[in-house]
């Protein structure tokens, strides 16, 4: 013993593992990632959604998420990732179509209400009531 305190006995255990008597607490703690899995309610705070809606995505597959024994939770880089996913890619714009002055939309919007609106597609014109009263004799 070379330093000032006692050591606590030790107590050989089932398969040559030794017990210190003496020392209390847990078993050492695992290191700590750096980013820990989110939960349904802290997710639906960030993201400002309903729990219930969050809950429907997981079942969905709609969200990246973990089942642990039931519990549903979220990766903050995953998540990070499939919202990144969401915004469209701002460097490569959409090539413009040519315009072709004869395809004029407002030419077209006018005759399909042309088309539509005009009257004479096989319906009978019935004459009016006062015509039938007329030819009866009635006034």
């Amino acid at each position: 013993m070379l330093s000032g305190r006692a050591q606590p006995p030790q107590e050989t255990l089932a398969y040559g593992r030794e017990r210190k008597k003496g020392v209390r607490g847990c078993r050492k703690t695992p290191p700590v990632r750096d980013a820990m899995l989110l939960t349904i309610k802290d997710l639906s705070r960030q993201l400002n959604i309903k729990p219930s809606t969050l809950y429907l995505w997981a079942a969905q597959g709609k969200i990246p998420c973990q089942k642990i024994h039931g519990l549903v939770r979220f990766d903050a880089d995953a998540i990070a990732d499939w919202l990144r996913s969401f915004n469209p890619n701002q460097t490569t714009a959409a090539p413009s179509l040519p315009r072709n002055p004869d395809l004029d939309l407002d030419r077209i919007i006018e005759a399909a209400k042309r088309q539509v609106y005009t009257p004479g597609h096989g319906e009978t014109i019935t004459p009016s009531p006062s015509r039938k009263e007329d030819e009866n004799g009635a006034r």
